[in-house]
């Protein structure tokens, strides 16, 4: 019943916090210089089919105006028309979206694989050539920027020696993961990097505490040790890092989509910003700010589930 509460509390907490969203979004996108009006009439461009092509798109009303319509088109669960595409912006976002999920999905679950694998090592052979290898090895993973990270599996593995295709989403959930395996990686290792450190860390730690040399001396296998005491303890960091993290995993996904040309919510994102589709703009920012403070939310409540010394208070 806590936990139900708690739930529902945060739940709650997301009604100011998208409405924040929503000011933020919509006035940011409109503060870009350009006219998206002169995008979409190109040459055909007049000063009085530039002022008719405002007039029905809503542009000519003052922004505090043209954000309370926006606002009452998003309580009935509109997000708008797009300006370039013209088409509404949630079946624009529907199109695109299994290929961002997919991609985000597939990046988390390496990351943590990588993470938990590498990370557990690391801590329990300190110091040994494999420590120091996987150390530096992420260390420069930290530092490299997605993009570049991107380009050079791109060229390495898709250039070279053929192995994954260069770009594309697929068709079924084989080629889907075939597909997405080089992107996904690429966000992986850049996510993993801070979360193999902070484990690693951890797990040295709880190595010190007195409650695993009890387990040792009462002669408890070591798989034992580690799975019931060490594991467990030395994840709840690293549970925390993942949900603080998390934007940073969106923020790559915006950009390795337009690397490796998914065609996801990331890559319209892009283009729309370029094409000044305001409409499309303030829809995607909103769902990918909803998702991190969802994912924050799902955080705390693991969080609690692996720590019952936590409280929903």
């Amino acid at each position: 019943m806590a936990r139900f509460s708690f739930i529902l509390r945060r739940l709650v907490q997301l009604i100011p916090v998208a409405f924040g969203i929503s000011i933020i979004s919509f006035f940011l996108i409109h503060l870009i210089p350009g006219d998206p009006v002169a995008a979409i009439l190109g040459n055909h461009y007049t000063a009085q089919t530039a002022a008719a092509m405002r007039a029905y798109l809503g542009l000519d009303k003052p922004l505090p105006v043209q954000y309370l319509v926006f606002l009452g088109h998003l309580f009935q669960g509109n997000l708008g028309d797009s300006i370039y595409y013209e088409q509404s912006v949630t079946s624009l976002i529907l199109d695109r979206l299994p290929a961002t999920i997919w991609l985000v999905t597939y990046a988390a679950v390496l990351a943590l694989l990588l993470t938990i694998t590498l990370g557990v090592y690391s801590g329990l052979k300190r110091n040994s050539i494999g420590d120091q290898l996987i150390r530096g090895t992420f260390m420069v993973a930290l530092a490299m920027p997605a993009f570049w990270t991107g380009i050079m599996l791109i060229i390495l593995l898709s250039v070279k020696v053929h192995l994954f295709p260069v770009s594309g989403f697929g068709q079924d959930i084989p080629d889907h993961l075939w597909h997405l395996f080089l992107p996904a990686l690429t966000i992986a290792l850049g996510f993993s990097a801070i979360m193999i450190r902070s484990l690693r860390n951890s797990v040295l730690q709880v190595l010190r505490t007195d409650y695993v040399e009890t387990a040792r001396a009462k002669g408890l296998p070591f798989r034992l040790i580690l799975q019931r005491h060490i594991l467990r303890n030395a994840l709840l960091s690293t549970v925390t890092i993942f949900g603080v993290n998390i934007a940073f995993l969106m923020g790559s996904t915006v950009i390795i989509e337009n690397v490796f040309a998914l065609g996801g919510i990331g890559q319209l994102l892009v283009s729309s910003i370029l094409q000044r589709d305001y409409a499309v703009v303030q829809g995607i920012t909103l769902l990918l700010a909803l998702f991190v403070v969802g994912i924050n939310l799902l955080t705390d409540v693991v969080y609690t589930l692996l720590d019952p010394r936590v409280t929903y208070d």
